[in-house]
């Protein structure tokens, strides 16, 4: 029996239309920083007005509107407070999401989203249509939003480097390189939890500014060496393991094969390749699809199911061995050279 409570296709539909309109609020208050004005108790429009540049009749419609979606309550003397999930938008605390929200809901995304289906009608990415280059170009002539972008990174996949390390045993192996590892942060993870393991991190040398200080901090500074390149003209040889976290994601068919066969080409017969990455379900089953639409208007670059992942690798000389999953939402592909 149908439940007769539940919305129609319709209006389903209508809702999904709409999706932006929340955005958009949830962007306003993280960019008037309204977490922040409301940190230390409750204040009204009137109060806020002056701190916010906006006009008082405006500022408490829109905050009486966030009251709606729990981020926001008003009291009777019409004072706003913060809920639980408005403290998160709070510059000052751990795990704060207002980056995120500045960078998911910023000029960047906003103004490439505009342009969706030009992407779905060339297969090129939106951003470089909008923007005239590519998104990591774009973003390198604009440090503040580079900087949130960094910290949204962090946040969507900060999860993933414990939970990599506990699923995967690299207990056995010498030698673990981190390709395009950037801080470093996943592969101080794999040293801290398994004692035997050494470390080499291999990204572009300005990626890898806050690496040292990292490493200090997590105590496996002195298993690791730093080595600068590009994983588009090499990877260093004899690892035993080489692990690529969100990078084949991020780049074209073409641009995927050359980095996979330069790792390739730097693996010892014995060495496996460890691709973490979201990994697509398989048919109808619901699942990332929303993700491998930011990667194709963003880089050009796409998500993929197991099956597809398969197919890639064996393009680049390699075969996929299994698909492991870990506590979060990404998987790690292993593959061998074939």
């Amino acid at each position: 029996m149908s439940d007769a409570s539940a919305p129609s296709p319709q209006a389903r539909l209508a809702q999904m239309a709409t999706g932006f309109i929340l955005s958009r609020l949830v962007y306003a208050a993280a960019n008037l920083r309204l977490a922040d004005h409301l940190a230390h108790g409750p204040k009204s429009a009137g109060e806020l007005s002056t701190s916010t540049g906006c006009e008082t009749r405006p500022l408490h419609r829109f905050m009486r509107t966030l009251t709606n979606f729990g981020i926001l309550t008003m009291g009777d003397d019409e004072r706003f407070s913060l809920t639980p999930l408005g403290d998160a938008l709070r510059s000052d605390v751990p795990g704060s999401a207002r980056s995120t929200v500045l960078t998911m809901g910023g000029p960047l995304s906003w103004q490439t989203w505009d342009a969706f289906q030009f992407s779905i009608e060339t297969g090129k990415p939106a951003v470089d249509k909008v923007f005239g280059m590519p998104v990591f170009d774009y973003l390198a002539k604009d440090p503040e939003q580079a900087r949130q972008f960094s910290e949204t990174m962090v946040a969507v996949h900060g999860a993933e480097p414990p939970a990599v390390a506990e699923a995967y045993d690299f207990s056995s192996l010498d030698v673990v390189v981190d390709v395009g590892g950037a801080s470093g942060n996943m592969l101080a993870h794999i040293l801290a939890r398994h004692p035997r393991p050494k470390g080499v991190l291999f990204d572009l040398p300005q990626a890898m500014t806050d690496a040292p200080a990292l490493l200090r901090a997590r105590g496996v500074e002195g298993r690791v060496t730093l080595q600068a390149g590009s994983f588009f003209e090499s990877v260093p040889a004899g690892g035993e393991a080489y692990i690529l976290s969100h990078v084949i994601h991020d780049w074209s068919e073409d641009q995927c094969l050359t980095i996979l066969g330069n790792c390739r080409t730097a693996m010892k017969a014995t060495s496996r390749l460890l691709l973490v990455e979201l990994v697509l379900r398989e048919g109808n089953a619901p699942g990332f699809g929303s993700a491998d639409m930011v990667m194709m208007v963003l880089t050009g670059g796409a998500e993929r199911t197991a099956r597809e992942y398969e197919t890639l690798l064996a393009r680049a000389g390699l075969r996929m061995t299994r698909v492991v999953p870990t506590a979060t939402s990404a998987s790690i592909v292993e593959a061998v050279r074939a």
